[in-house]
């Protein structure tokens, strides 16, 4: 079965890449994007040893649907596509959390809730 919190921590690697490469090529015309797809129906699993058939079938996206839903999403210029996704402000408000961070992420100070 898929780890959802492997998925997760893959997703915002590759989320960094993309936003990067977005941000770095966007003047020159090239777009960038990263589909987090969760558990599709593909052959890998079977080569991982795992049977994709004993998968609840409500996690399981088809190859066909996902390549069309990251299409739509290429064309919408996101940076970020996450087919299975039915609502992206739960996605747009953990950005927005995690940018509002940074200008704390170097200091030169211990934060004070760490000191004793």
């Amino acid at each position: 079965m898929p780890n959802a919190q492997t998925t997760l921590t893959n997703g915002t690697r590759l989320d960094n890449l993309s936003q990067s490469m977005t941000t770095h090529y966007a003047d020159k015309g090239v777009y960038t994007q990263a589909v987090l797809p969760g558990a599709t129906r593909t052959e890998l699993w079977e080569r991982s040893g795992k049977d994709v058939n004993s998968f609840p079938i409500e996690m399981l996206m088809e190859v066909d649907d996902l390549v069309d839903a990251a299409l739509v999403g290429f064309d919408r210029r996101e940076p970020i596509t996450i087919p299975p996704l039915p609502d992206d402000e739960p996605w747009k408000a953990m950005q927005q959390a995690r940018l509002s961070m940074a200008p704390n992420l170097s200091r030169r100070s211990v934060a004070d809730r760490y000191l004793t």
